[in-house]
């Protein structure tokens, strides 16, 4: 089974979706709004991408920059949960294996 994770209203969320439906892909969809990561989600995310998967570029962090810059990871796993703006997304799994993190066209293709 696929689940992707990720924020209803995010564009790059709605752009996955699009290409999952249009592959006939079925998934199931958690909202950061209403489920949170867990620790464990979050450590095996940053397994798969190599850092943790912190969207830079959003307003979220922005805002909050200052308390990311220098955070051991115990803080910025606490972060990322009580903010899952901050969340790279859409984050896709198959079986709890990480297949993607972002959309990628080719690997959403190749499902």
């Amino acid at each position: 089974m696929i689940t992707m994770y990720g924020i209803p209203n995010c564009d790059t969320v709605k752009k996955a979706k699009k290409a999952l439906e249009a592959s006939g892909v079925e998934y199931e969809f958690v909202d950061f709004k209403k489920t949170k990561p867990s620790k464990k989600n979050l450590k095996e995310w940053k397994a798969f991408f190599g850092e943790w998967p912190i969207n830079k570029r959003g307003t979220t962090f922005r805002k909050l920059k200052e308390e990311f810059e220098g955070a051991t990871d115990a803080k910025l796993v606490e972060l990322m949960i009580e903010n899952t703006s901050v969340i790279k997304r859409p984050v896709l799994e198959k079986n709890g294996k990480v297949l993607c993190l972002g959309f990628d066209k080719d690997i959403y293709a190749g499902l």
